[in-house]
């Protein structure tokens, strides 16, 4: 054995070692990536402000499309009537408190004819009648032979609101006849930023991004502050916003580094502005700014957590390596096999130890966590084949019980999902897939307990009346069916099954691919079963002339994929009149697979 001097010196060699080669590489590392992390930060935090004025700025400008199409809309009606008597119709004045309701920004809508009476329809807790003038007068003028017309951001006296106007004229042979005007607030705006309401002095002792909309004025449209909007304050002194007026609407959006004073002292500012344009004439300024020393303030902190924790982790990695690596390596290797096997689904392998070691002891914990493992993953295996079956029978309970309301459909959901199923197996469905097919289509007809026996029992056809209560019944069964978490992904075939390819179905009017497969699937089956089982007042149809029939209808009806896959499992005999033979997966109930079994 060697000297016990000589092994104390090679431990410390190895530990001199692996300190020069692991720390000092790992610390130079941890330095250069905290600067590159601290570059990357403030480039994501001008690409973040960037975005978000960009962002704002866009959907101001769909919030002014969307009230200049409002004023348009009914402009246009006006001019298509061809007579601007239209104005003074009740029902134009009831449309235009409908508008109102449905736009609840809407403060007033303003109807000027070039001759008789004006019509203004307004919430009269924002504004008052004779306001609505003023905000004509300014707006209206401007108007001549323009499609569209902006207003500047006026103060409503009685309200204190704020609020723009957009107008447009009703141009009748060549002449305007009339204008068209709303008068909206500017709450709309207030909304789109979204930001929390705050003081402007707690906005720049927080150190928070700062995110404002300016007229072409310079004057506060929206601001975090309300009394900043109040006073209508401007920031021409703000060379962010002096740079946006000097580009008006020739930049979209630009970053923007700048210093800003506040109370006296002065700030390295960045930020970023973007133009919102209402009209060729009409712009506002979105801007966004940050006291750069509290945007990047993590930059110090990361980089000497970085150093501190690298140079911590690297000493104890290097330490207890040296020290324990021999002890500890092996055992725990088998430990890690004996994990990997368990993640592999394999619980029979054991940690064989025989010392009595706290590795021992771990070996041995590790045993026993193994059989309680398996024991306990068991019974989790029966509880969810148990639920399962238990769900499945609830189902088949459920869909006996509506059909059993008519002697003639009893079984007619059971039949309807084995059809379905035997359809999803020929067009390569997979088990997931099937199992949520079979209980959609045992479901399906769900909403008809919602349905009144007189109509549901009815032994003649239905009458037109009936037959449209009749058609309530996917809405029915959705709405029993849409609150339970379960039964989400079973709703598409209980509630689209009578939806048609063309768009002619019931109740949405769905076409195409906006069809789920599985309501194709289940509104075929559903429609072979109704064709060939006798009811009160039809014989079933043979079965070519059943398919026959349902593929007349391929295109308009349903889908030819699902028709071609009924075809080709009644020519292979898997579906028959009353009869269905399921492959390669389990009937519903526990039989013999392949079995054929007739349901009544």
């Amino acid at each position: 054995m060697p000297p016990k001097t000589k092994k104390i010196k090679l431990i410390y060699f190895v530990i001199v070692t692996l300190l020069l080669v692991g720390l000092v590489p790992l610390v130079l590392t941890g330095w250069m990536l905290s600067d590159k992390s601290a570059m990357e930060l403030r480039a994501v935090e001008n690409r973040y402000q960037t975005q978000l004025v960009q962002e704002k700025a866009n959907q101001l400008e769909i919030v002014a499309l969307r009230y200049r199409d409002l004023v348009g809309s009914y402009a246009r009606a006006v001019e298509l009537n061809d007579d601007v008597s239209i104005i003074s119709a009740p029902q134009t004045e009831e449309k235009f408190s409908q508008t109102l309701k449905d736009n609840p920004n809407v403060v007033a809508l303003y109807v000027k004819p070039s001759e008789g009476e004006s019509l203004s329809v307004f919430r009269a807790e924002a504004i008052e009648k004779s306001e609505i003038g003023g905000f004509a007068e300014s707006t209206l003028t401007n108007l001549n032979n323009e499609k569209f017309v902006f207003g500047d951001v006026q103060k409503i006296p009685s309200s204190g609101q704020f609020a723009f106007t957009v107008a447009s004229p009703v141009i009748i042979n060549g002449e305007i006849k009339a204008a068209v005007m709303a008068v909206v607030s500017v709450n709309e705006i207030a909304r789109i930023i979204g930001s929390q309401p705050m003081t402007e002095t707690e906005l720049w002792n927080s150190g928070l991004p700062i995110v404002f909309v300016i007229d072409q004025n310079g004057r506060a449209v929206f601001h975090p502050d309300k009394n900043v909007v109040a006073s209508q304050k401007t920031f021409n002194d703000l060379k962010i916003v002096e740079e946006w007026r000097q580009t008006g609407s020739q930049i979209q959006s630009a970053l923007f580094p700048f210093e800003a004073i506040y109370e006296d002292s002065e700030h390295e500012m960045i930020g970023a502005y973007s133009t919102a344009s209402f009209s060729k004439d009409v712009n506002f300024g979105v801007i966004a700014m940050q006291d750069e020393s509290r945007a990047l303030a993590s930059v110090g902190e990361m980089r000497r957590q970085t150093w501190m924790i690298s140079l911590a982790f690297a000493l104890l990695a290097l330490l207890t390596g040296s020290l324990f690596a021999r002890q500890l390596t092996h055992p725990l290797m088998v430990l890690v096999e004996a994990a990997q096997r368990i993640a592999a689904g394999d619980f029979s392998g054991r940690v064989k130890s025989r010392n009595l070691t706290e590795i021992g002891i771990l070996g041995d914990t590790f045993d026993l966590m193994s059989d309680k493992l398996e024991e306990h993953i068991a019974k989790l295996a029966r509880a969810a084949e148990e639920n399962r079956e238990m769900f499945v029978g609830t189902v088949k309970a459920l869909a006996a019980a509506i059909d059993g309301k008519d002697r003639y459909t009893r079984g007619h959901s059971e039949r309807v999902c084995r059809v379905s199923v035997a359809i999803g197996q020929r067009m390569g469905l997979s088990e997931e897939e099937l199992e949520t097919l079979r209980i959609s289509a045992l479901l399906h007809d769900v909403g008809k307990i919602g349905i009144d026996d007189s109509i549901l029992k009815k032994p003649s056809a239905l009458t037109d009346e009936e037959y449209e209560i009749m058609k309530t019944h996917p809405q029915q069964g959705y709405k029993i069916m849409k609150n339970i978490p379960a039964m989400q992904e079973f709703l598409p075939g209980m509630y689209m099954h009578h939806e048609m390819v063309n768009g002619q179905g019931y109740p949405q009017g769905l076409k195409g691919d906006q069809i789920p497969l599985q309501a194709k699937i289940v509104s075929v089956a559903d429609t072979f079963d109704a064709m060939t089982i006798d009811r009160p007042y039809s014989k079933g149809m043979e079965l070519r002339a059943a398919l026959e029939r349902i593929g007349s209808f391929v295109g308009t009806r349903y889908d030819g994929k699902v028709v071609e896959a009924l075809v080709q499992a009644c020519n292979d005999g898997q579906i028959g009149i009353g009869t269905v033979k399921l492959r390669n997966t389990p009937p519903p109930e526990k039989s013999a697979e392949g079995e054929t079994k007739r349901v009544a």
